[in-house]
C-alpha cells in the first residue's frame, strides 16, 4: 500500500494510526483539509475486512467532509475517524476513553462526532477525556433531526428546479432507508402532502413507517417503482450501472453519503433526464447541527434549523452554476466548495499581527 501516494492523490494533510493495547482500540484518524478551520467529522465504527478497507473508507469520508463543511458555509475543515470493530459487540467505555485520548493529542485539529456505529452516549464518554467532540446529548443532540429537515428542503429545491414549483403535494417520493433520517424525512413529506413509498432491510422500521402513512415496498423493487423523486437514505454507491437504468424518478435527492458509485454516474443520470441533487449538499443539515455548538453563544436549535433551511438556496445556486458552466450538478457542487476554500487560502496569504 502506498499510503503517502494515497494522501497526495486526495490532498490529505495528516493520517494518524492509533492502537491501545488495554482496550484493543485500532483507529485511523484522517484530517483532509484545515484551511477553513479545525477538521470536523464523525467517528465510524465498522468491522472492516482489512486495514486497507478501513483506510480507503476514512480517506474517502474525510475528503467528503471538507467539501460538505465548506459548502455549508462552516468555518470548519474536513476529517473523519474509523474504529475497526463490531459496534454490536466490541464497544466499551475503555475503548472510547482511549479514542478520546488520541483525539486530544491532536490538540483540536480534529473534532469528532457521532456517525455509523457510534452514538450520542459514546460521545459523552469521549467528552470525559477531551473537549474536541460535538453532538452531545446535553447540547445539540441527535443530528438526524436536522439532517432530515435539510434533505426535505433539498428535495423542495430540486422540485423547484425540475418542476417549476417546490410544492410536493401529490408528488410521489420513494425513500430507500427507514432509519432515523429517513423517518424524519418521511414526516416532513407527509406533512407536505406527498405520497411516500418506503423500504428498508429491517421490517420493523418499515412497519413503523407504514403506521405513519407510507406505503411499503420490497428492497429490491425500490429502484423500479413509479415515482417523481427517489430519496436514497441508506447505503452509498447505490447509483451505478445496474441501478440507474431501472430508475423511473425524475429527481434523485437523499441523505446517503457517496451515492454515485463513480463520478461518471452523475452524467449517466443526466443522460436519462434525471436531476441529481449532490448528496453532500442535501445531507448537510447534520453537520450544521453539530457545528452550531461551536458558534458564539453556543447551540441554538432555531439557528441550526434556519441554516439547514438554506440548503434550499445553496442547491438552487448549484443547479444554476451547473447550467452556466455546462457541467453536471455534482461537479458544480465541488466547484462551489472549492471556491470557498480557494478564497480562504488567498486571505491566509496576508500577514495578520497577533
Amino acid at each position: 500500500m502506498e499510503l503517502f501516494q494515497d494522501m497526495v492523490n486526495q490532498e490529505h494533510e495528516q493520517v494518524v494510526f492509533c492502537h491501545d493495547k488495554v482496550s484493543g482500540l485500532k483507529t485511523i484518524i484522517a484530517i483532509h483539509d484545515t484551511t477553513l478551520g479545525p477538521a470536523l467529522g464523525g467517528l465510524r465504527i465498522w468491522p472492516y475486512a482489512s486495514e486497507e478497507e478501513a483506510l480507503f473508507d476514512v480517506l474517502r469520508l474525510s475528503r467528503g467532509m471538507t467539501y460538505k463543511n465548506a459548502a455549508m458555509g462552516l468555518n470548519l475543515g474536513g476529517g473523519k475517524a474509523v474504529i475497526i470493530a463490531d459496534p454490536k459487540k466490541d464497544k466499551t467505555e475503555e475503548l472510547f476513553r482511549a479514542f478520546g485520548q488520541f483525539v486530544h493529542t491532536l490538540g483540536g485539529r480534529y473534532i469528532t462526532a457521532e456517525d455509523v456505529g457510534s452514538s450520542l452516549e459514546d460521545m459523552s464518554i469521549i467528552r470525559s477525556v477531551t473537549p474536541y467532540v460535538g453532538g452531545l446529548p446535553e447540547t445539540s443532540g441527535d443530528p438526524s433531526i436536522n439532517t432530515g429537515y435539510g434533505v426535505f428542503r433539498g428535495i423542495q429545491a430540486a422540485a423547484m428546479h425540475k418542476f417549476g414549483s417546490s410544492d410536493l403535494a401529490g408528488k410521489t417520493v420513494a425513500i430507500q432507508g427507514a432509519g432515523k433520517v429517513g423517518t424524519y424525512l418521511l414526516s416532513h413529506l407527509l406533512e407536505a402532502g406527498a405520497n411516500v413509498l418506503i423500504t428498508d432491510i429491517f421490517p420493523e422500521r418499515v412497519e413503523a413507517a407504514v403506521k405513519m402513512g407510507a406505503k411499503a415496498v420490497e428492497p429490491g423493487e425500490i429502484f423500479r417503482v413509479e415515482c417523481d423523486i427517489f430519496a436514497p437514505c441508506a447505503l452509498g454507491g447505490i447509483l451505478n450501472d445496474e441501478s440507474i437504468p431501472q430508475l423511473k424518478a425524475k429527481i434523485v435527492a437523499g441523505s446517503a453519503n457517496n451515492q454515485l458509485l463513480e463520478p461518471r454516474h452523475g452524467k449517466a443520470l443526466a443522460e436519462r433526464g434525471i436531476l441529481y441533487a449532490p448528496d453532500f449538499i442535501v445531507n448537510g443539515g447534520g453537520v450544521i447541527n453539530v457545528a452550531q455548538e461551536f458558534e458564539p453563544g453556543g447551540y441554538s436549535p432555531e439557528k441550526a434549523r434556519a441554516k439547514a433551511g438554506k440548503i434550499y438556496d445553496i442547491l438552487l445556486h448549484i443547479f444554476a452554476l451547473a447550467e452556466e458552466k455546462g457541467i453536471e450538478p455534482h461537479e458544480a457542487a465541488d466547484l462551489y466548495a472549492e471556491e470557498r476554500i480557494r478564497k480562504a487560502l488567498e486571505q491566509k496569504r496576508l500577514y495578520l499581527p497577533c
